[in-house]
């Protein structure tokens, strides 16, 4: 079996511990060396959707039920919306390596590391829905981040882009309140998992933000202009603020991108605003 062969072999796994222990595996075969990087491999197949269990149902994220923390229902929720979140982060990971061809080992090894973290967030995750007697498939959830790699297949410079510097980073916007909010909860034991994967999701998007700028050297493409047009034909409708701007820059992005960030959301707020005002006529 060659490092293709591997990959694909976990995105096929359909159970959570089959994805998690395919996923284990894998990277230690190739820790140890045991897993070629075929030169003359044949392109990739598009994957409309990795192995995954019958539960949970993937929904319109509108479908979604809102539910406070303040309740055990509402903090289950919210953890098995997480783990869906670094279950399907094992999949990007591994579509990354099984997806993109003849490039630098470094680019393997560096995502078989964040799937292997991936893999164990999930773990923490389940484990503490578990200790609160849930389990993951309890509670419907969307299929947002797949739907990207999807779009993104058939690129590795839009792939880099956009779903570790635009998708996946939006956790480093988000998590530190969600840590404020639980800790006035008392819930140590959730804080401590977020803790821990706020600190790693950082160097994970920093593995985005390093290849991005790799592929863009390759390309000869200046990766600020570049950036932006991909968040215009890409990103419009998935990228939020307020932005971590000290988590964010630790994870690669330069000044000029955090404003590209910034520019991208108050544009939007004005189109959004404008075309409120076009149509206030027909509300009289």
């Amino acid at each position: 079996m060659n490092l293709f062969e591997a990959a694909r072999g976990c995105l096929d796994a359909d159970t959570p511990d089959g994805k998690v222990e395919a996923t284990l595996a894998a990277a230690e075969a190739f820790a140890r060396g045991e897993l070629a990087i075929p030169d003359d491999a044949p392109p990739a197949e598009l994957i409309d959707l990795p192995g995954r269990p019958a539960r949970p149902r993937l929904v319109h994220p509108r479908e979604l039920p809102k539910r406070g923390l303040g309740s055990d229902e509402g903090r289950a929720a919210f953890i098995h919306a997480i783990a869906h979140i670094e279950f399907n982060a094992i999949d990007l990971a591994w579509d990354a390596v099984y997806r993109f061809r003849g490039l630098p080992p470094e680019f393997y090894a560096d995502w078989i590391g964040v799937a292997v973290d991936e893999a164990r967030h999930f773990s923490m995750l389940r484990e503490r829905l578990r200790q609160l007697g849930h389990d993951y498939g309890d509670v419907d959830a969307h299929n947002g981040l797949w739907e990207m790699a999807v779009k993104t297949a058939h690129d590795g410079l839009t792939r880099m882009a956009l779903v570790p510097r635009v998708l996946e980073a939006r956790g480093l916007d988000v998590t530190p309140g969600m840590i404020e909010r639980l800790r006035g909860l008392g819930d140590a034991a959730t804080v401590a998992i977020l803790e821990l994967i706020l600190r790693e999701e950082v160097a994970h998007v920093a593995a985005g933000s390093r290849w991005f700028r790799w592929y863009c050297e390759r390309a000869g493409v200046e990766p600020g202009p570049t950036f932006r047009r991909l968040l215009a034909e890409y990103a419009r409708d998935v990228l939020y603020g307020p932005f971590n701007l000290e988590a964010r820059s630790a994870a690669g992005f330069d000044d000029e991108e955090l404003a590209m960030l910034q520019d991208a959301i108050e544009n939007r707020a004005v189109t959004a605003a404008g075309a409120l005002t076009a149509f206030a006529p027909l509300d009289r």
